[in-house]
């Protein structure tokens, strides 16, 4: 677990047996349910360890997150980074979201056995989500880890934020080409690009960015368009 307890010690947070537990269990209980369902490539622990958790968690020290009380992960998949942050930060609320049954359901029991009683899991997809009354504009910060391109994710996240919030994206190194190209889906959907911050363990191989998009009006109701419509047509 060293190398997310180094990441742990750059945000600031304390790394105690508690929360190192946490996370083994968290770990035993994806890999036990990968031999039925397909959750994740990466079966070996110390990958797992750096390329799940300590990625997941680079973030939690930014001050938009520590000021964040409801927070959104739009595509969980295996439930990150939804799940090592929710780990992590307890007096935080977090909803994840993802469109298969099967996944959310495991993740469920997952998340009971772990006692995280700060999330709450959703199935279905950003699309149709995202015009629930309940959830369109209701939260404050959003994460995505390795769900679209740019222009896309836009068009899934941000009708989730209310104004003022923010989306965190979680994108490689070598992101100006995709920044480009999502300028105008994110000022059609009210939304700004504020920064593109380092979010590196260079001794673990991490060198990553965390691209930081503020909700700063309304999306129009237009959006998000129809299930599949943004990814075959991004803005």
């Amino acid at each position: 677990m060293k190398a997310l307890e180094e990441a742990l010690a750059a945000c600031g947070i304390d790394c105690t047996e508690t929360v190192r537990g946490r996370f083994f269990a968290y770990m035993e209980l994806v890999l036990r349910w990968n031999e039925r369902l397909n959750l994740t490539a990466i079966t070996d622990r110390e990958q797992f360890v750096v390329k799940h958790f300590a990625d997941s968690v680079l973030c939690a020290g930014r001050p938009e997150m520590r000021a964040a009380r409801e927070i959104v992960d739009v595509g969980t998949g295996a439930g990150f980074p939804g799940i090592p942050l929710a780990i992590v930060l307890p007096a935080h609320s977090f909803t994840l979201i993802d469109s298969l049954g099967k996944r959310v359901r495991v993740l469920e029991e997952i998340v009971s056995r772990l006692g995280l009683g700060n999330v709450r899991l959703l199935c279905g997809r950003a699309e149709d989500l995202a015009r629930d009354a309940a959830l369109r504009g209701a939260f404050d910060l959003c994460v995505s880890r390795a769900v679209a391109r740019l222009p896309v994710l836009a068009e899934y996240c941000l009708p989730f934020l209310r104004i003022g919030g923010n989306l965190f994206a979680y994108k490689g190194e070598d992101v100006a080409e995709e920044l480009a190209a999502a300028q105008r889906a994110i000022a059609v959907l009210g939304g700004r690009v504020r920064a593109a911050h380092d979010a590196s363990l260079a001794a673990h191989g991490l060198c990553h960015k965390i691209v930081i998009v503020e909700k700063t009006g309304e999306t129009p109701p237009a959006y998000p368009r129809r299930a599949g419509a943004p990814a075959r047509r991004p803005l």
